[in-house]
Parts: structure tokens; C-alpha cells; sequence
């Protein structure tokens, strides 16, 4: 991600007109990375795409919603 930073800064400190792009995306964090360090385009393996919305977190939040849905009676 260094390097992401390292060229964008460079391509700003000398105004060139210019897209960076990031590849061989392995992670979701990467992506975020990727953003944070200013690259405009990102190459990402479908398989990482998927992994964006797929975490543990969401999973365990979207069960306990069910659950309480149900409970209500609203169904």
C-alpha cells in the first residue's frame, strides 16, 4: 500500500493527469486500503468481491433481526 501512496503523491506533487490503479487485490482490507492511499481503480478477484459481504458480523446480526422479527409476530 506504500507504493499506492508513494504514486499517488508523486502524480500530485507534479499535477499529472493520470488514473492509478491497484492490483492483485488478495483482501478485502486491501480494498480500503487501496482507497484510503488514493488509488482511483482497483483490479479485485470476484472471490474478494464476495468476501465484502459475507463476515461473521453481518451473519450474527441478520440471524439475531430474524429471530426478533419472528418474535413479533409481524411474519
Amino acid at each position: 500500500m506504500q507504493l499506492i501512496r508513494d504514486i499517488v503523491q508523486i502524480y500530485d506533487n507534479y499535477g499529472f493527469a493520470t488514473e492509478v490503479l491497484a492490483a492483485s487485490i488478495r483482501h478485502p482490507v486491501h480494498i480500503v486500503d487501496c482507497a484510503l492511499a488514493g488509488a482511483d481503480v482497483a483490479t479485485i478477484p470476484f472471490k474478494v468481491i464476495q468476501q465484502l459481504v459475507k463476515h461473521p458480523l453481518t451473519d450474527k446480526g441478520l440471524e439475531g433481526f430474524l429471530n426478533d422479527w419472528k418474535k413479533s409476530g409481524r411474519s
